[in-house]
């Protein structure tokens, strides 16, 4: 590789049907970059291998992989090894990892001298302490089936969370930061010294907050009930968890955090969505506090977080007790940059971060192969 001052490095960031594609230079300058709706693997493969032979020779290339597992706690290197290893995950994420891997093998098959890194949105959460990851479900559940809190949006989360301490002049070890992902998946993270302590999502990234088309938190019993009483089956539940429900099962007409703003004050189910959501959020933001001890800083970022300053507003001012309190010109016009809304009364620092995955991927990178 070239000097780390002068490093280049490809960064291709899947989604379910999305495709972020990116050169960074010295993990910090983006001097190109592309945004694509995609079909399933086979077309993340071909966009993939269409962008390699355009752009220039880059150093190293990054992919994303959403789901690592238990072995995977950190950005690898990918080697035969590796894929065999990554191919054994695919139905821990089934609507993610396939774009991934589709991904990495796209970049191998381009440059198969280059190296490729996988990084994992689970690997930030690996720090997670035994209190928070682990479910009170039957061990032999834990120990033979791998049911645990992996905890997702890893990347986005380790930015924001080192934004913060850039931000506020404080060291990452000082600082106890929330950080709130809220995009059409969202979560939030209780970062500590840097490290990941607790997360909203679990096993799956269906845990946690209400999503754009996700139910987040759910009493299993209600899961079980609709099988044994009502007939249906458990692909009919999970597909119904994940596509109808969230923001879109709450408003039924809407996934768009947007249209449902906008319709709440004459739609009632508008403003049942909106209402549901944003009280799923702020009580996930005190019990992640609760986790840190207290909090410094909380971060908003994803979609959502970096441009509503409506769910911003409404999140924040029922934590006025945790010293939460936002300045309501600066959060109505934060500009498009990494932005304080910090209220001149605030015991919090409260930031708006723009989600720069691609930035923490080659980061890894470089921290990777020096």
């Amino acid at each position: 590789m070239a000097h780390a001052a002068e490093v280049r490095v490809l960064v291709v960031n899947p989604g379910s049907s999305s495709l972020k594609l990116s050169v960074v230079e010295d993990a910090r300058r983006v001097v190109e970059e592309r945004d694509e709706d995609v079909a399933g693997p086979h077309e993340v493969g071909e966009r993939v291998a269409a962008y390699v032979a355009q752009v220039e020779e880059t150093d190293a290339a990054a992919a994303r992989v959403v789901h690592g597992g238990p072995d995977f706690t950190r950005s690898v290197v990918v080697d035969r090894d590796v894929l065999a290893g990554l191919e054994g995950l695919t139905d821990l994420a089934p609507l993610h990892n396939p774009v991934g891997m589709a991904a990495v093998r796209a970049l191998h098959a381009r440059r198969p001298a280059r190296p490729v890194v996988a990084c994992f949105d689970t690997a930030f959460h690996a720090s997670l302490p035994d209190a928070a990851a682990v479910y009170a479900i039957p061990w032999q559940w834990t120990e033979r089936f791998g049911i645990r809190r992996y905890g997702f949006h890893g990347l986005s989360h380790s930015h924001a969370a080192r934004r913060a301490s850039d931000l506020t002049g404080r060291p990452a070890g000082e600082l106890r930061v929330v950080t709130c992902h809220l995009g059409s998946g969202a979560s939030l993270a209780a970062v500590e010294g840097g490290r990941s302590v607790d997360t909203t999502m679990g096993f799956t990234p269906l845990e946690g907050l209400v999503m754009s088309t996700r139910s987040g938190n759910l009493d299993p019993g209600a899961v079980t009930r609709l099988i044994s009483r009502f007939g249906l089956d458990a692909t009919q539940v999970e597909h119904a968890l994940e596509h109808d429900s969230g923001l879109l099962g709450l408003s039924g007409r809407t996934a768009d955090m947007k249209e449902v703003l906008d319709s709440a004050a004459g739609d009632e189910r508008a403003r049942l969505a909106r209402d549901v959501y944003v009280h799923r959020l702020r009580a996930s933001i005190a019990a992640m506090s609760a986790s840190l001890g207290g909090l410094d800083t909380l971060v908003f970022t994803g979609g959502v977080g970096e441009r509503s300053a409506e769910i911003r507003a409404r999140a924040c001012a029922p934590l006025a007790h945790l010293g939460v309190r936002l300045d309501s010109q600066r959060n109505a016009d934060p500009g498009e940059t990494d932005a304080e809304l910090t209220g001149a009364d605030s015991n919090v620092r409260i930031l708006r971060v723009i989600a720069r995955e691609d930035l923490e991927m080659a980061r890894e990178v470089e921290t990777l192969l020096g």
